[in-house]
């Protein structure tokens, strides 16, 4: 579908500067009772007709659910914050350290996983932390 934008992009005079696939990420709100989006950024660069032709494209694709169109004043040429991000499964497994510290925790992940719980929990997180150390 991306590829198909830009397309027309292309075709009307524009290019595209940079683009980004973000992933499944979760949507602010509900819409059309979905929880989850796919989320793209596109960075064009050419004459207003080409903008134009890439905001009727979006308005008549009806997997595209939501947009947004900014006027940049400047743009950086490294990934966005969200481009960087890594998987906590991939960042774990890109260094031995990381490795090695999670076969030398295995005794004390017992206590991590339930304090890492409890702190992820709005309710009752203090009587869940003294009830498992009292345990």
């Amino acid at each position: 579908m991306t590829d198909e934008l830009i397309g027309k992009v292309e075709k009307s005079g524009g290019r595209i500067v940079k683009r980004e696939n973000w992933g499944s990420r979760p949507l602010a709100y509900s819409i059309a009772n979905r929880k989850r989006g796919n989320y793209v950024l596109l960075v064009t660069d050419g004459e207003p007709e080409a903008l134009k032709t890439l905001e009727h494209a979006i308005s008549l694709e009806e997997r595209i659910i939501r947009s947004q169109t900014v006027k940049l004043t400047e743009l950086s040429d490294e990934p966005s914050p969200l481009a960087r991000r890594k998987k906590p499964a991939e960042s774990e497994e890109a260094t031995p350290e990381a490795a090695a510290t999670n076969d030398t925790a295995t005794d004390t992940a017992a206590d991590d996983s339930v304090t890492a719980a409890a702190s992820d929990s709005d309710d009752g997180a203090a009587k869940s932390d003294g009830a498992e150390a009292a345990a």
